[in-house]
């Protein structure tokens, strides 16, 4: 017998603010502890759910070892509270892991095989390297030509893109300089006060009066990476730093960060049963496949893909958030599939929002769903490159 696919939607998406890597406020926090605190937020969010009743908890990762190893996603549910027959899985598909996890879950309500999920990324950059504590690579990656790439680092096949696609210097500082001044505005302006759970974060320094251990706790609730001192003549000072005449630079790249995010989804009859109001809807996502070379073009692949899939017109979405890996990779992007720079990343993006890997997914859903509806828009999409060579794409509604 065959089932029919029934809605997934979304009730309730988080996130932690995002902290500078490696010396932010987050430096110190781990990043089990920050997915704890979007946990423990979002199941008091929907108010009257029986955490009981949660099927699964799926969490992106890309870097899962060392604070974040050990099936973090089974570790931080159990550390917030949830019962232990709520069981949990992490996963990885790199930068889109926060996505990844948002459409396993989807599926799997979708498929009538779950009725209430929680899917969340959570990264230290500043506790995990990129890469990892040990990078190990195969051998047989540099016996080959056409499997060297796998290796580059993303800043060179960030330059690699800006070499095919023609994007200068100039043109990646100028969107370098709008993601920092949209992102400035949008939190003068309060627009991630909806998403955002505050994180109290302690301190501990010695007092060599007193010789004790003194404690000091700040509260934070707003993204470290946006700078206002950030204009053309500073960033066009900045030095290429993969290609020694090349022009990407630490300014035109997106951030290292830390941060966490969580979404719940549920079924139409899980809602009804618990009494809440959908956010909006899952609609489709994609992956698609790019040379590893110009990893940062995957979304050229993966957009127009999941677009086919849910039958939505690309002039039909009010919003895209494009994670900003690199602002060549973006602009290659957005030239090559004609994309309203208008819509892109109206709130800023990693750039000056910082980009912490597996979590980066699902803190971008947040903003979507939240910035959809407080908008009054219906479609937006939420789309990354990946490295080693792909793109993910996910669209959503609001309601």
């Amino acid at each position: 017998m065959t089932k029919q696919i029934q809605d997934a939607y979304i009730v309730a998406t988080v996130r932690t603010p995002v902290g500078k890597a490696p010396r932010g406020m987050f430096k110190h926090v781990r990043p089990d502890d920050m997915l704890v605190h979007v946990l423990k937020a979002i199941v008091e969010l929907c108010d009257g759910l029986d955490p009981a009743a949660v099927d699964d908890v799926v969490v992106g990762c890309a870097m899962p070892e060392a604070e974040q190893g050990i099936n973090v996603a089974r570790v931080a549910l159990l550390l917030a509270g949830l019962p232990d027959s709520v069981p949990g899985m992490t996963i990885n598909r790199f930068c889109a892991s926060g996505l990844q996890s948002v459409a396993i879950a989807a599926d799997r309500i979708r498929l009538g095989e779950a009725d209430v999920m929680i899917a969340g990324g959570t990264e230290s950059m500043s506790m995990v390297p990129m890469m990892g504590n040990k990078v190990a690579m195969n051998p047989a990656m540099f016996k080959h030509d056409d499997n060297v790439a796998i290796a580059y680092g993303m800043g060179m096949t960030a330059e690699k893109v800006a070499d095919q696609w023609k994007v200068d210097r100039e043109a990646q500082d100028a969107f370098a300089l709008t993601s920092h001044q949209r992102a400035l505005k949008a939190i003068e302006e309060g627009e991630f006060r909806q998403e955002i759970i505050p994180y109290s974060v302690t301190e501990r320094y010695p007092d060599l009066d007193t010789h004790q251990v003194r404690e000091a706790v700040s509260v934070r609730d707003t993204d470290e990476g946006p700078r206002a001192d950030t204009d053309s003549a500073v960033l066009e000072k900045l030095r290429p730093v993969f290609a020694t005449q090349g022009s990407v630079t630490a300014g035109n790249s997106s951030q290292m960060s830390d941060g966490a995010g969580a979404v719940v989804l549920m079924s139409e009859s899980a809602i009804q049963r618990f009494n809440l109001s959908p956010l909006g809807r899952f609609v489709g996502y994609s992956v698609a496949g790019v040379p590893p070379e110009i990893m940062g073009v995957g979304p050229i692949k993966a957009i127009p893909k999941v677009l086919a899939q849910t039958g939505i017109k690309l002039d039909e979405l009010d919003w895209i958030e494009l994670n900003e890996a690199f602002a060549a990779q973006s602009l290659a992007v957005i030239h090559e599939l004609g994309l309203d720079r208008e819509k892109v990343n109206p709130l800023g993006g990693a750039i000056a929002l910082g980009h912490p890997l597996g979590a980066t997914g699902s803190i971008r859903v947040a903003t979507l769903m939240h910035g959809l509806r407080r908008h009054k828009m219906k479609y937006g999409m939420v789309t990354m490159c990946i490295g080693s060579g792909m793109g993910a794409a996910g669209v959503f509604e609001a309601l």
